[in-house]
């Protein structure tokens, strides 16, 4: 029961420490006290000038409240801003970068100190925050929406150590800090500046054919342009995932163009009836919302090939751009002629996409009856492949050993009957990144990108072959770019960036990847283990416990040993140091000796 007397106040709470402080200490004591001294005086200025207060700075921490949450905000932002200048021209090692926090909470004052639940959510959204970001609560963000120029990333809900409700989690894009080369120090915490082209996101077709069952043709239009369009090299095209993220919301194009860092759009409709289809489309200048170009279609289904290439030209055209002859022959190249293949080829992609076991099951069928159709396309080989290799992959069913075999069989397959097809050169990739075929795994890749220079899990996949050979610093490069492609990238994607810190031994970043990842999808087993190891390799034991407690939690059947068989590292060592990191927290109980 609270005592008699007791002062309490509503106010915005900012947390902040510094990530990786104990290893800058470790490397540099006397140059990091330095640092710290001189971005705490950048830090305490700002807080000044925003009519904030200190109430707390222990060590590398900052605790300070303010009156009003944008003035919170606002301050936190130009924190950010202020240091990432001050590290642009620093090695990426001896970098101080904070992580900050803020919520609006109900909090204790005593003196000068302030105390609660409210102190305690702004440091767990610290915590959860990138180095260099800021991370805020939804109490926060109800207060500063439509007042503040910044973009809100919804992180989800987040269950927080000594909290009883959900945490609901929004990351602030931060406007570029350009680095010495001219490019964003943090490009994933950075709001995202235009690329040097001409660069464009085809949204999702409104299908208007009365008809939900339809969804999949209207979606299969708008991919099969973005997909055209991703291959011409001169142009920047946002990745389908990120594409459809604005699918059925009322949401402004120049807020789209803001969110993902283009300057075009193009959106359209298609009312599909029996062999009829009505297709329209428009361009549309993000930067003043004007029309640069609108066409409607009229058609028999039959020329349905011909309305994505005249799309696709007249996109060209407004934008001035000039194919080579390779990209022209690409984009002309359909892969079947077949339409009854070619819808099934689209009902299996979008079932594909919905990533469980059993849409899995039923994309198979799909894709086995489109290469019934029409045993020459390639495309449907490629996807068949894929869906016997997240399989084998996720063990879905099967033998493991024959699901594997029969994936890069169709895969090969697949590069036989189109050697430009760059999805058959994914799949391909894919399996023979799992057969621990690295240099081929790579080769795949590469080849892939040279037929789609904008192919946003190519690059993915190229970091997964990296990694797994060693060369981790290589993997992220290829994840930084695959990240850009698809703003809104796939949850694994924090788990694959993770994994390539940990591997080179850069365990605070991997952990602030691994968290990130935790909030968008608080059920995965291989992250929280990942998450444990690095905990363990920084001697935090407790929270190493409380991580691994949490995937038994999720998988009871969790198995270091089936791991170790199946994670395709080409060094064993690699995968022994996540083994490490539990041992040096006495986790679990018995580990797997190495076979």
């Amino acid at each position: 029961m609270e005592q008699p007397g007791v002062q309490r106040k509503l106010t915005a709470i900012l947390a902040a420490d510094v990530a990786g402080y104990s290893r800058l200490m470790g490397a540099d004591e006397e140059g990091t006290l330095r640092t710290l001294t001189a971005h705490r005086a950048v830090i305490d200025g700002l807080i000044a000038e925003h009519h904030g207060r200190v109430v707390g700075a222990a060590g590398d921490s900052v605790l300070a409240d303010f009156a009003s949450a944008v003035d919170a905000v606002k301050c936190a932002v130009e924190i950010q801003q202020a240091l990432g200048e001050k590290n642009a021209e620093v090695a990426d090692a001896r970098k101080m970068e904070f992580r900050i926090g803020v919520n609006l909470g109900d909090v204790i004052v005593k003196g000068d100190d302030i105390f609660g639940d409210g102190v305690n959510v702004a440091a767990r959204l610290e915590g959860m925050a990138d180095p260099g970001g800021v991370c805020i609560s939804r109490s926060t963000r109800d207060q500063v929406r439509d007042k503040l120029p910044f973009t809100l990333e919804d992180m989800g809900e987040h269950n927080v150590k000594n909290i009883a409700r959900p945490v609901r989690v929004f990351r602030v894009l931060l406007p570029a800090v350009k680095s010495v080369a001219g490019e964003p120090a943090t490009a994933a915490a950075s709001a995202l500046a235009l690329p040097d082209k001409p660069s464009i996101v085809v949204l999702p077709f409104e299908n208007m054919s009365g008809d939900p069952e339809q969804e999949y043709f209207s979606d299969g239009i708008a991919e099969d342009i973005i997909t055209d369009l991703s291959k011409i090299s001169a142009l920047f095209v946002i990745a389908r995932n990120s594409a459809f993220t604005y699918k059925g919301k009322a949401t402004k194009v120049q807020e789209i163009c803001r969110d993902l860092g283009v300057r075009y759009v193009l959106e359209g409709s298609v009312r599909k009836a029996g062999n009829r289809v009505r297709i329209t489309s428009q361009l549309i200048d993000g930067a003043t919302g004007g029309h640069l170009w609108a066409e409607r279609y009229d058609r028999d289904l039959t020329d349905i090939f011909a309305v994505q290439d005249d799309v696709t030209q007249k996109i060209v055209a407004a934008m001035a751009m000039k194919l080579t002859r390779d990209e022209k022959k690409r984009i002309a190249g359909r892969g079947t002629d077949n339409l009854e293949a070619y819808d099934c080829f689209l009902r299996g992609r979008e079932l594909t996409g919905r990533h469980t076991k059993e849409a899995i099951a039923q994309a198979r069928a799909m894709h086995e009856r489109a290469i019934a159709l029409d045993p020459k396309f390639a495309a449907a080989h490629a996807a068949l492949a894929l869906t016997e290799g997240l399989d084998y992959i996720n063990q879905w069913g099967g033998a493991p050993g024959e699901k594997r075999q029969r994936a890069h069989q169709l895969a090969q397959k697949a590069v036989a009957l189109d050697e430009t097809e760059p999805q058959a050169h994914l799949a391909l990739g894919v399996i023979y990144t799992w057969m621990k075929r690295h240099d081929e795994a790579t080769a795949e890749a590469e080849r892939a990108l040279a037929l789609n220079p904008n192919f946003a899990a190519a690059y993915a996949m190229l970091s997964g072959s990296l990694h797994y050979s060693g060369r981790s610093e290589e993997a992220l490069e290829s994840l930084d770019t695959a990240m850009r492609l698809d703003p809104h990238y796939p949850n694994l994607y924090l788990h694959f960036v993770g994994q390539c810190h940990f591997a080179l031994g850069r365990y605070e970043e991997a952990i602030a990847a691994l968290k990130r990842r935790l909030i968008r999808n608080p059920d995965t087993d291989t992250s929280r283990a990942l998450l444990a190891a690095a905990y363990g390799h920084l001697g935090r034991i407790d929270e190493a416990r409380a991580e691994w407690a949490e995937v038994m939690r999720v998988n009871p059947e969790y198995s270091l040993e089936h791991k170790r068989k199946v994670l395709p590292y080409k060094n064993p060592a690699d995968f022994e140091r996540i083994v490490d990191g539990l041992r040096k927290a006495d986790l679990p109980e018995k580990l797997e000796d190495p076979a």
